[in-house]
C-alpha cells in the first residue's frame, strides 16, 4: 500500500515537470466543458492508456516499442485533427455533418452527450504522454522489466497515472473557472476556442519533433528529480543490496572483481552455513543440452547454478572456469546448470540463446529462463552470481559477479567431500585461459563503467540536443568529448534500449579508459550482416583490436551479440574511441570495459 502511495505522489509531481507541457493543450481544450462528462472520462482514459503502453514496454521487448510507435503516429494526426477543428470552425462544420445525421437517427439517445469522444482524446494523450522519467517512474519501470508482468505493476503504473490526472484535473479545474469568466467578461468565445486550437496544435509539433522527450526532460532534470527522490527516501521500500562486483559509481568507475591467475591458497574448509532449500527450476521455458531438471532428480548431487546472460562480460569471464569445472568434477558428482535470464529484449528469443550456447561452447545444462521465474525463485539480484548446493538440496553459499575463482573452487571440494569424494581437494584448483572475450580482466584500475545507449538508461549523452526517442533523427557529434562521454553521428532512431541506424555511414564516439571495450551490437532486423570499421584516435587500431575486428578495424555484424572491438597492449589508456557503420540497419545497445 504505501509504494502505491509513493507512485501515486509521484505522479502528482509531474505538473511541476516542463515534460508535462506538450500535453496541457490537449486538456485545456476542454476547459470551457462540464469537468464530470468531458474532462473526467479524458484524463481516465490518458491514465488508462498510458498505464496499460507503459507495462507492455517494460516488459515486452522491442515488439511493443514499435506498436506503440504506430498508435503514436495515429495519435498525433488525431489530435492535430482535433486541434484543426478548434482553429477552423468550417472544418468542424464539415467533419460534423455525419455525427449529426447519425445523431438524429438515435432519437433515444441520452441529451448529455457521449463521454466517447473525450474518451478517445484521453487516450490519444495517452499514447504521446512521455513524463520525465524521475526516480519513482525509474524504479517502476525497473521492477516492471525485472519482475514480469503483474497485476502489482499495472496496479503502480496506473497509480502513477492516476496522481498525474489527479494534478491536470485540478487545473482543468481551475481553467474551467477562469474561461467561464473571461467569456462572460467579453461575450464571446470564439478567439478562445481559436486560441486553444492553436495551442494543440504547438503541442503536436512539439511531440512529433521529439521536444517532449528531449529537451524538455533535460529541463526538468533539478526540482522534480530531487522532490521524487526526497519522497522516496522517507517513504519508500528499502533499497535491495547490490552486491559490490555490480555496482557502479557515479564516476563510471566499474568495482569488479578481477582475480589475476596466483598459487593455491592452502584448502582449509570452514563451516557454510544453510541458505535454504534448492528453489524449483519448473519456470524456464526451454532447456539446452538437457532435459528438464528437478531439484529432486538432482538430489544426492552437488549443484552450482549460475545465473549468467549471453551479452554480459562479466558473464563471458566465468565461463572458462565453468567449463573446467563441469568437466574436472563431474565424475566425483558435480552437476553445473545455467540459467539464462535476458537482460535485452532479444536475448529472451530461444534460437539466440540456442546460437549462444553453441558459439560458447557450452556443454552443461542450461535452463532458459525468458521470464524470469528461476530469477525470482532464487531471488537473485546480478548477473553473474553463483549458487551452491549440497547433495542434500539447501543452499550453502552464493556469490556475486566475477572473480573469487579459488575461493568457488574450494567450496566445491567441500560440498563434494561432505557427499564422500573426500580426494578431490588433493587435485589442486584449475588455471583455465580464456580467450577473445573469455580473457581475464587487466589488472590496470578500469575507469569507464557499463554504458546503455537506449533512452531509458542512457547516461553520458553529448550529441547536441540530446536523445530524441521514438523516431529516426540526425545526430551530429560534437567537437571533443570527455571521459566517459558518447556521441552518436548520422541517423538514428533510439528506442529504450538500443538504436537503430537507418542510414549507412552512421557512427558512435565514446572516451574510455579501459583496456578493454566491448559493444552488444545487431544486425539488420532483416538479419542482413552489417560492416563497420573502427578507428581509435582517428586512427586504426592495428596491434589494439579486439577479437572481433582485424588490425585495420575491419569487421561484421552478424548476430546480436557481445562484440569485442579494443584490446590495449600498452594497459588502460585515455583513447577516443569511434566506430562507423557501412550498411544500415545496425543496433547498438550498451558499451562495457574490462
Amino acid at each position: 500500500m504505501l509504494v502505491l502511495i509513493v507512485a501515486y505522489l509521484g505522479g502528482v509531481l509531474t505538473i511541476l515537470s516542463p515534460c508535462i507541457l506538450p500535453v496541457l493543450p490537449f486538456v485545456f481544450a476542454r476547459a470551457n466543458r462540464p469537468f464530470r462528462s468531458h474532462g473526467l472520462p479524458m484524463l481516465a482514459g490518458m491514465a488508462l492508456a498510458f498505464a496499460a503502453v507503459a507495462t507492455l514496454a517494460a516488459v515486452g521487448g522491442g515488439w511493443v516499442v514499435a506498436l506503440n510507435e504506430w498508435g503514436r503516429y495515429a495519435a498525433i494526426a488525431l489530435l492535430a485533427l482535433f486541434g484543426l477543428t478548434l482553429l477552423l470552425p468550417a472544418l468542424a462544420d464539415r467533419l460534423s455533418r455525419p455525427l449529426v445525421a447519425l445523431g438524429l437517427r438515435l432519437a433515444d439517445a441520452p441529451t448529455g452527450g457521449s463521454v466517447f469522444s473525450p474518451l478517445l482524446l484521453g487516450v490519444g494523450t495517452g499514447l504521446l504522454w512521455a513524463p520525465c522519467a524521475g526516480p519513482i517512474l525509474g524504479l517502476i519501470l525497473t521492477g516492471a522489466a525485472l519482475n514480469g508482468a503483474s497485476a502489482g505493476t499495472s496496479l503502480l503504473l496506473l497509480a502513477y497515472a492516476a496522481g498525474a490526472c489527479t494534478s491536470l484535473a485540478a487545473a482543468l479545474l481551475f481553467g474551467h473557472r477562469m474561461f467561464a469568466r473571461m467569456k462572460a467578461s467579453l461575450r464571446t468565445g470564439e478567439w478562445l476556442r481559436r486560441a486553444a486550437g492553436a495551442a494543440v496544435l504547438a503541442g503536436v509539433g512539439a511531440i512529433a519533433l521529439g521536444l517532449d522527450t528531449g529537451l524538455l526532460s533535460r529541463l526538468s532534470g533539478g526540482g522534480t528529480n530531487a522532490l521524487e527522490q526526497a519522497l522516496l527516501d522517507r517513504l519508500g521500500p528499502p533499497k535491495p543490496a547490490v552486491p559490490q562486483s555490480a555496482r557502479q559509481d557515479r564516476g563510471g568507475l566499474m568495482l569488479t572483481s578481477a582475480e589475476a591467475p596466483a598459487p593455491a591458497p592452502a584448502f582449509t574448509p570452514r563451516p557454510l552455513r544453510d541458505q535454504g532449500p534448492f528453489p524449483a527450476l519448473a519456470g524456464a521455458t526451454e532447456w539446452i543440452n538437457s532435459p528438464p531438471l528437478t531439484p529432486e532428480a538432482l538430489r544426492g548431487k552437488v549443484v552450482l547454478v549460475d545465473f549468467w546472460t549471453y551479452s554480459c562480460i562479466n558473464c563471458l569471464r566465468t565461463l572458462p572456469y565453468l567449463r573446467a569445472w563441469a568437466e574436472k568434477y563431474k565424475d566425483a558428482g558435480l552437476v553445473v546448470v545455467g540459467v539464462h535470464t535476458p537482460e535485452f529484449a532479444f536475448e529472451k528469443r530461444p534460437a539466440n540463446v540456442r546460437r549462444a550456447v553453441k558459439d560458447l561452447e557450452i556443454g552443461f545444462p542450461v535452463a532458459v529462463d525468458s521470464d524470469y521465474a528461476i530469477w525470482r525463485a532464487f531471488g537473485n539480484q546480478a548477473w553473474p552470481a553463483f549458487y551452491f548446493v549440497d547433495a542434500q538440496g539447501r543452499i550453502r553459499h552464493q556469490l556475486s559477479g566475477e572473480g573469487q575463482y579459488a575461493k568457488s573452487e574450494q567450496v566445491i571440494q567441500q560440498l563434494l567431500a561432505e557427499a564422500g569424494q573426500t580426494r578431490v581437494a588433493a587435485a589442486g584448483l584449475v588455471a583455465p585461459q580464456g580467450l577473445g572475450t573469455q580473457a581475464a580482466p587487466g589488472t590496470e584500475p578500469v575507469r569507464s563503467g557499463e554504458t546503455y545507449i537506449g533512452q531509458e538508461r542512457a547516461e553520458g549523452f553529448a550529441s547536441p540536443g540530446g536523445l530524441v526517442a521514438g523516431r529516426t533523427h540526425a545526430y551530429q557529434a560534437p567537437a571533443a568529448l570527455r571521459l566517459n562521454q558518447w556521441a552518436l553521428a548520422g541517423d538514428w532512431a533510439v528506442d529504450a534500449e538500443r538504436a537503430v541506424l537507418a542510414r549507412p555511414g552512421g557512427r558512435i564516439a565514446y572516451r574510455f579508459q579501459a583496456r578493454d571495450l566491448h559493444l552488444v551490437l545487431g544486425p539488420a532486423a532483416d538479419g542482413k550482416p552489417v560492416r563497420f570499421r573502427v578507428r581509435i584516435d582517428g586512427q586504426p587500431p592495428l596491434v589494439d583490436h579486439g577479437f572481433d575486428t582485424d588490425a585495420q578495424g575491419v569487421g561484421t555484424v552478424d548476430a546480436q551479440r557481445l562484440y569485442q572491438l579494443v584490446r590495449q597492449q600498452q594497459g588502460a589508456r585515455e583513447r577516443l574511441f569511434e566506430i562507423e557503420f557501412l550498411d544500415p540497419g545496425a543496433q547498438a545497445y550498451a558499451f562495457t570495459f574490462g
